[in-house]
């Protein structure tokens, strides 16, 4: 569980109002000293995560966030990375004090909840600190909220189960890598070329998720480098797919026969973790460009760039070659996402193996409303080595 990625956690995150108890909240929930706690206002400046396992969601990722409505010198900031965390919100729990009933500051949050479709939780804190007669008043006056005191621990685990509720209500949005698509007992083989790019005495994180994906769905996999493959395929019989690195398209789908089905780690990723028509769709968008172009390239982590990264070096070589010109590159990276994206004539991502799958089907929202076709680095680099039909034919 520890060593879940954060990225694979649904994402429960506090919001509320300064000093309405969001980090007394979070650590009444976990039952442990996560957030600082203090009667300043303004005490919790940065998002705050803590990785945890929700009996019997599984592992989650609970983030307490800077108050909002902050009047200090920073408020400001403090409140724009907060609603920034909107766009990776799988769950929201809006903590309101009871002797700070601010309906307005709430319908407004509510709003943005609703319009990026996050359920909410309203929970009205502190009841402790007011008369009997005003929390029955309360009760008779509002169905919605949840009622606790962080104090007496009143209310704390009904709140805990409503989370959980609301968690396996949204298990459908979960995306197996490999489920549906390879029958269970069926068989991979893994392609994983060995160069500069790749990480020394280990593999990297889409290459991991493939495996336990497998294992978790009964399909034998195996894993060799691209030199090894076509005496693989003559050693296993009856292979389902193959999965490639992308870097390494164009020779593994000469070596592979054409009865075998062919993708890429991202585009596995593509469908796991986004839109894979939307993704599709936006490759269409590639015969329209021209010199003069703008393309954004979004990357999920930060890493060492060399001559043979695939985001910085690779794709854009190869679309220069496609266009016939150089064309304008823009970099974007993790969780920063230019608000000016109806600039760009194509929006190219990673697969976001480190970052959540909230987060991306929002970006091609966005996208999608604007009319900003987007697609990802394994389809791209398929459209542009002729493969791009054979590498999706397994989502048909």
């Amino acid at each position: 569980m520890n060593k879940t990625p954060n990225a694979n956690r649904k994402h429960i995150v506090i919001y509320g109002k300064t000093n309405a108890g969001k980090s007394s909240v979070i650590n009444a929930l976990l039952d442990q000293s996560v957030s600082l706690v203090s009667n300043e206002e303004g005490t919790t400046t940065d998002p705050v995560l803590k990785a945890t396992e929700l009996i019997p969601v599984g592992p989650v990722l609970f983030v307490d966030t800077a108050g909002l409505g902050d009047n200090s010198n920073l408020g400001g900031i403090r409140e724009k990375r907060t609603l920034e965390i909107l766009h990776r919100t799988d769950i929201a729990i809006y903590i309101m004090d009871i002797n700070d009933m601010d309906l307005d500051y709430y319908n407004k949050m509510k709003a943005k909840f609703i319009s990026l479709d996050i359920p909410c939780i309203l929970v009205i804190n502190k009841i402790d600190s007011v008369d009997d007669e005003v929390v029955k008043e309360i009760k008779n006056k509002y169905k919605e909220p949840k009622l606790i005191s962080t104090y007496t621990g009143e209310g704390i685990e009904e709140l805990r189960e409503e989370i959980i509720a609301n968690m396996m209500d949204k298990e459908d949005d979960e995306v197996s890598l490999l489920a549906g698509l390879v029958p269970e007992g069926g068989t991979i083989i893994m392609v994983v070329p060995v160069d500069s790019e790749a990480p020394k005495g280990r593999l990297i994180l889409p290459q991991v998720q493939c495996i336990r994906d497998a294992l978790d769905n009964g399909i034998k996999s195996y894993v060799v480098r691209d030199s090894e493959l076509e005496s693989a395929i003559k050693d296993i019989t009856n292979v389902d797919l193959v999965i490639t690195d992308s870097q390494a398209f164009a020779k593994v789908s000469d070596i592979v026969p054409k009865e075998i089905k062919l993708t890429s780690f991202s585009i596995l990723f593509a469908r796991q973790k986004g839109d894979i028509k939307s993704y599709i769709e936006g490759t269409k968008a590639i015969k329209n460009l021209h010199k003069n172009s703008k393309i954004l390239i979004c990357e999920s982590c930060t890493h060492n760039i060399s001559h043979e990264d695939i985001g910085r070096v690779k794709i854009p070589k190869l679309l220069n070659n496609f266009i016939g010109g150089k064309l304008h590159y823009d970099i974007s990276i993790f969780h920063d996402f230019p608000e000016n994206i109806e600039e760009y004539d194509l929006i190219i991502h990673c697969g976001g193996c480190m970052i959540n799958r909230k987060t991306i089907l929002n970006r091609i929202k966005r996208c999608n409303r604007e009319n900003v076709p987007i697609t990802n680095y394994g389809l791209i680099l398929a459209y542009l080595t002729g493969i791009l039909d054979r590498s999706i034919e397994i989502f048909k």
